[in-house]
């Protein structure tokens, strides 16, 4: 039986985490105004550990990420690429805004600018 199976496929193994998802790691720490030294007793790592993960300098496993994602309550997403860019515009949308508005209203609208016959 024969493999068909392409040869010149190669895998590639990152050289660390994007920069991006490095920041968010942190900037979530930071929110919860946990200590690398807190963090890392809630996954089980020490602070050295913590610390070399979030500059950069060591790649954790993907179990340690999943592990420190999940403690920080977010969560990795496996995302078609095709739809990244739509994923990326919902994330931001969601983080810039502060309260919940009418899905119709402008973006300067407010409650008392409305006129009473804009009401059905």
């Amino acid at each position: 039986m024969t493999s068909h199976i392409k040869k010149h496929i190669k895998f590639t193994r990152f050289n660390g985490l994007p920069a991006d998802m490095l920041r968010e790691l942190k900037a979530a720490r930071l929110k919860r105004d946990w200590s690398q030294a807190e963090l890392g007793l809630r996954v089980g790592l020490p602070q050295m550990h913590i610390s070399g993960i979030e500059t950069g300098k060591i790649v954790p496993r993907f179990d340690t990420l999943l592990d420190l994602v999940r403690v920080l309550e977010y969560d990795l997403l496996m995302v078609p690429r095709s739809l990244v860019p739509a994923v990326q515009s919902l994330i931001r949308d969601h983080q810039h805004e502060s309260k919940e508005r009418s899905l119709y209203a402008s973006d300067d609208e407010t409650e008392e600018q409305r006129s009473p016959h804009d009401e059905v």
